[in-house]
């Protein structure tokens, strides 16, 4: 196929390099920023096109610029020679393929194909894109699910109208990691642990975690004092943690409950009810 590009940030670069790679054409690329067009020329060789030569000249339209830009984008192109039938495509986990669709008129396909990863770098997106999981929603899904595979991903057909929390998940997994894990940092500080001693700490625990989810999946690789109905335990953290930081244990601990008992569930257990009870009180939200 032959494709252009607008917005040449680490996900726009990756996505070219691994495409030319595999033999597809890239016919030029289009952006704001010189730096971010020079880090692309350092991948490929790629001239920088006005949209009125890139657009009438490719079959597929990557958009991969920032979420707030797509639309402005899409609207920036209406007065845009372009063939018939051509796909365009963006690469938001948040905002529906359709979003592209300015006039009902356009005879463009729209389409999304939103990698599920975190890519701080293009040589870190470039290392990892191959096994990456992808959501895909829009007019060509085959397509989608073609080039996708062509990256070296695995796809997913998503709802669009319930891609925001499909996106959601994305932010829990991903980000909200970050953040347990400043969170946790901050009670072993409160411990005598600081820093980096106390992030190095706890790592191999976080990655022990990951294991057993990629081992045993869910409910199964549960671990802890909830799991273990083990209410003196869960009782003497809510007494010693930080005020603001009760109610954030309490959420997350119902959380676990609910999970340790779809595990005690499948291997036919259950909690002793005084001690459900217990747990269910102590996790409970003011």
């Amino acid at each position: 196929m032959k494709f252009g590009i607008i917005g040449a940030g680490i996900v726009g670069t990756a996505l070219a390099v691994r495409l030319v790679e595999v033999g597809h054409e890239c016919i030029g690329v289009h952006t704001r920023s010189r730096l971010s067009y020079e880090r692309f020329r350092s991948y490929l060789n790629i001239g920088h096109l006005p949209l009125e030569e890139l657009v009438p000249a490719v079959d597929i339209l990557f958009i991969t610029t920032q979420d707030g830009m797509i639309r402005t984008v899409a609207e920036n192109l209406t007065n845009v020679l372009v063939k018939p039938g051509q796909v365009w495509i963006h690469c938001s986990g948040s905002l529906p393929s359709e979003i592209l669709r300015v006039k009902e008129s356009e005879s463009i396909q729209c389409l999304s194909l939103h990698p599920l990863q975190a890519f701080a770098s293009v040589e870190k997106a470039l290392t990892i894109l191959s096994g990456t999981h992808f959501g895909i929603e829009g007019d060509n899904e085959e397509l989608g699910e073609g080039i996708v595979k062509d990256l070296g991903g695995i796809p997913h057909h998503i709802l669009a109208e319930k891609k925001t929390l499909y996106h959601a998940g994305a932010v829990v997994a991903s980000n909200y990691l970050v953040v347990l894990a400043s969170l946790a940092v901050e009670l072993f500080a409160e411990a005598g642990i600081c820093g980096e001693e106390a992030l190095a700490s706890l790592l191999p625990l976080m990655r022990g975690s990951l294991y057993n989810l990629e081992q045993v999946g869910l409910p199964q690789a549960l671990t802890g004092p909830v799991a273990r109905g083990d209410v003196q335990v869960v009782r003497g953290h809510l007494d010693h943690l930080p005020p603001k930081l009760v109610e954030i244990y309490q959420c997350l601990g119902s959380k676990a409950l609910e999970l340790a008992e779809n595990k005690k569930n499948l291997q036919g257990l259950s909690y002793p009810q005084d001690e459900l009870n217990a747990l269910k009180l102590l996790l409970k939200p003011k």
